[in-house]
């Protein structure tokens, strides 16, 4: 076995803390420029663009103590502490906000990358989180980073386990890339046909454009055309809530996963669950028990949010709805109606509560959308293959994923090595 090195992250790194806030304000940030990640913009091992705030270029120059280069990684000084970003050559040159923490590897004994890995592993995100302090939020500081145990052996075996996990994170990269492209495709689809009605006509021809008859709806106070009905999302759809499950059912694994509103992604349903059950309680309803293709909502919080199931042995728990089509085979109109901007905004109108928006599915099932039970049959066919891809990804990248955890720990202690 190799020899392996112990120390700490202090030890081989510079650790510096992100801008205070009277050096980065909210009136700095800008609609186009130099990405600035803050805790919300950490993923696992990643930077996520969805929502990142921008500054302008002047202010990078500024803020150029805090510039990232590839190979940093950057953590969280507060909340989900335990998950960091690695800076890869996409990522290069955005900034380390407030509230995070900027980590550069100082010594040529370490594949940075190597180090990422190691502290994605469960034994130190587990360590970050007990030795995080606060009472009601866990906060790092740059003391707390420096003393995070770190192990590795020798630079050209470091380099071979970096290989094999970045090959499986390559190939879920790529499904998941594929995923995001067959969603904006059909998602365009949707619009095209459903917002903009340039559906085909008879004769192949989109029905708008092409001069289609379209008739004001007093309802829905717009055009629609000439021959479709107005009708309630429940006529097309039913929304079925979780089953409230006893806390005293919790298991730590198990044969039942069970899924809650923080499971529900917009991209898929992330299985990487809390709790598990044993034993089903004799009045679970069988709808509950989820399969593959199934499609659920969120209820609670980010009220809306739209996933897509991959797997069996998942329980539906409370606060998050089963969207169950009327017509089997309209499941594909239904996931991308529900994903649509029009329904997603309608749902943010509709949802109420104070400290966290709650969505009634009887209100959700009122919504009033125009509708031609023949198009969105259509629709539903042309885009099947789609969504067959979309849930086929989902599932091999779940593979993919146990996988790697399971290599993970084992390479990161030094339990297996990878020959030539």
């Amino acid at each position: 076995m190799n020899k392996w090195t112990y120390t700490t992250l202090g030890k081989i790194s510079e650790i510096i803390t992100g801008p205070f806030g009277s050096q980065l304000h909210q009136s700095d940030y800008v609609e186009q420029g130099i990405p600035v990640v803050m805790p919300q913009d950490i993923d696992n091992r990643k930077v996520n663009y969805a929502s990142i705030n921008y500054v302008s270029n002047e202010d990078a120059i500024r803020l150029e103590r805090y510039k990232t280069i590839i190979n940093d990684i950057l953590y969280a000084r507060r909340g989900d502490v335990e998950k960091h970003a690695f800076i890869k050559e996409k990522d290069n040159g955005v900034l380390c906000g407030t509230g995070c923490l900027r980590v550069r590897i100082t010594t040529s004994e370490v594949e940075p990358e190597f180090i990422s890995f190691f502290l994605n592993r469960e034994e130190t995100r587990k360590w970050l989180v007990t030795h995080a302090v606060g009472t009601n939020m866990p906060n790092l500081n740059t003391d707390i980073l420096s003393d995070v145990p770190i192990a590795y052996p020798l630079l050209e075996e470091q380099r071979r386990i970096v290989q094999v996990l970045n090959s499986l994170d390559e190939k879920i990269a790529l499904n998941s890339a594929v995923n995001d492209n067959l969603e904006q495709q059909a998602k365009l689809l949707y619009d095209y046909w459903f917002t903009q009605f340039d559906f085909p006509d008879e004769n192949g021809e989109p029905y708008r454009s092409s001069g289609g008859k379209m008739v004001w709806n007093e309802q829905l106070k717009r055009t629609i055309p000439d021959g479709w009905t107005t009708n309630p999302l429940s006529d097309i759809f039913t929304f079925k809530s979780g089953y409230s499950f006893s806390s005293d059912l919790y298991e730590v694994s198990g044969k039942y996963k069970l899924l809650t509103i923080k499971n529900v992604q917009n991209n898929g349903i992330n299985l990487n669950v809390d709790n598990y059950i044993n034993v089903l309680p004799d009045n679970v309803p069988d709808y509950c028990l989820l399969k593959a293709q199934d499609i659920l909502m969120s209820l609670t919080g980010n009220v809306g949010r739209v996933g897509i199931m991959y797997a069996d042995n998942c329980l539906l728990n409370q606060r998050v709805a089963l969207a169950e089509p009327v017509n089997i085979n309209q499941r594909v109109f239904v996931y991308f109606l529900l994903k649509s901007d029009i329904i997603h905004k309608q749902y943010e109108m509709i949802a109420n509560g104070s400290s966290q928006q709650n969505l009634s599915p009887i209100e959700a099932e009122k919504v009033i959308i125009a509708y031609n039970p023949e198009v969105a049959t259509k629709f539903s066919t042309l885009c099947n293959e789609y969504l067959n891809t979309i849930v086929s990804n989902l599932a091999e990248n779940q593979e993919l994923i146990n996988i790697r955890d399971w290599l993970l720990p084992i390479l990161m202690n030094g339990q297996a090595t990878i020959s030539d």
